[in-house]
């Protein structure tokens, strides 16, 4: 990892506590649910597809729901993780996402809240090579 990627070591319990939260919408305990989907995300939430495509916060939690009516159990390891802070209670998270032979780069915007961390935006883009 660069340098410049690493974690700012004051920011190391930021990047652990959203860590727990990724990958976002991939395992129950990251919120995979619809109901949980609400609770980690912000009303404005939406994201970029690794398709381009953009989705709003109901596509979204439509997904969810799909989800859980057809339960896959995909291999997913994430790692590289890096935390930087862009406001005060502002946070881009990122890291690679491994899901079988398909590798993507996400970034997640997260805000801390008084009712916990909330996602604002979500990205995916495949990669070609690790």
């Amino acid at each position: 990892m660069s340098e410049s990627l690493k974690p700012m070591p004051r920011l190391d319990d930021v990047l652990d506590d959203l860590r727990q939260l990724e990958p976002i919408f991939h395992r129950p305990e990251s919120g995979a649910g619809p109901a949980d989907g609400e609770r980690i995300t912000e009303p404005g939430f939406w994201e970029i597809g690794a398709s381009g495509q953009r989705y709003s916060r109901d596509d979204v939690l439509e997904v969810l729901r799909q989800r859980v009516a057809h339960l896959s159990h995909e291999s997913l390891a994430a790692d590289d993780f890096a935390c930087h802070p862009l406001a005060p209670s502002l946070y881009l998270l990122s890291y690679r996402l491994r899901q079988g032979e398909r590798i993507t780069r996400r970034t997640t915007l997260w805000r801390r809240t008084v009712e916990g961390w909330k996602a604002v935006y979500h990205q995916g883009t495949p990669v070609t090579h690790p």
